[in-house]
């Protein structure tokens, strides 16, 4: 049975692999950002444990895992959580762009660090999932592209220096794909929202099982999904 921590696992894609996993056998951590989500993340994921602390606040996060007992192996970490705000260059704040680097980049490596015992360990994988925003950059999408441009960088870096204690390292960049966070931005951009157009989370969900699942001898470093039609 394999052991995974899975970020942004309270909705979206981040939901659909923990019950992916789960529903397979697998032990599932969760990571919460307080007791309360916690509390809620264990109702929703029957079976599931859970990890707290605030990946807006990376800074405090070494604290916060030192409070808590870890699982002493991962076989995967994957990387799902993440925040969007929408807005020009011009317009964009301090605050907006410290808030999206701190949970969408920051934090994924602070983890990542803090982790990778565990990982190197078990010879585990890491995942981050992504966006097509971490491939092309568009207007209106700055911080969030940034933020996704440097979480595809700090894979790569991992990856090159990882191999050589087995751990594998692959990104995945869905296109707009079903969620509350897509919701929101179609709020942002003006747009009817039509979930029926885009990916599900299940079908990412199944991306990166496909990864996880290679044999020991092979590794998926990129994949792209988009929606058909």
């Amino acid at each position: 049975m394999a052991t995974h921590v899975i970020t942004g696992a309270g909705s979206g894609i981040g939901a659909a692999i923990a019950e992916r996993l789960a529903e397979r056998g697998d032990e599932v951590w969760l990571w919460a950002r307080d007791a309360g989500r916690a509390r809620e993340l264990e109702s929703r994921h029957p079976g599931a444990r859970t990890l707290v602390g605030d990946l807006s606040e990376p800074d405090r996060l070494s604290w916060a895992l030192g409070h808590q007992s870890p699982p002493d192996r991962v076989d995967s970490l994957i990387h799902s959580a993440g925040v969007i705000e929408l807005g020009s260059v011009g317009e964009l704040t301090p605050k907006v762009w410290h808030a999206t680097l701190a949970t969408n980049l920051i934090a994924p490596a602070e983890l990542t660090r803090l982790l990778l015992p565990q990982l190197r360990a078990a010879r585990g994988h890491v995942v981050f999932v992504n966006s097509g925003a971490g491939l092309h950059a568009y207007g209106e999408w700055g911080a969030y592209a940034a933020s996704k441009f440097g979480l595809r960088a700090l894979a790569d870096a991992l990856r090159g220096e990882e191999a050589p204690n087995g751990v594998r390292v692959t990104t995945v960049y869905p296109g707009r794909t079903a969620t509350p966070m897509q919701e929101k931005v179609h709020q942002q951009e003006g747009r009817e929202y039509d979930p029926d157009r885009w990916l599900t989370p299940r079908d990412v969900a199944t991306t990166v099982l496909a990864a996880l699942d290679l044999p020991r001898g092979a590794e998926v470093t990129d994949l792209t999904v988009r929606p058909t039609g």
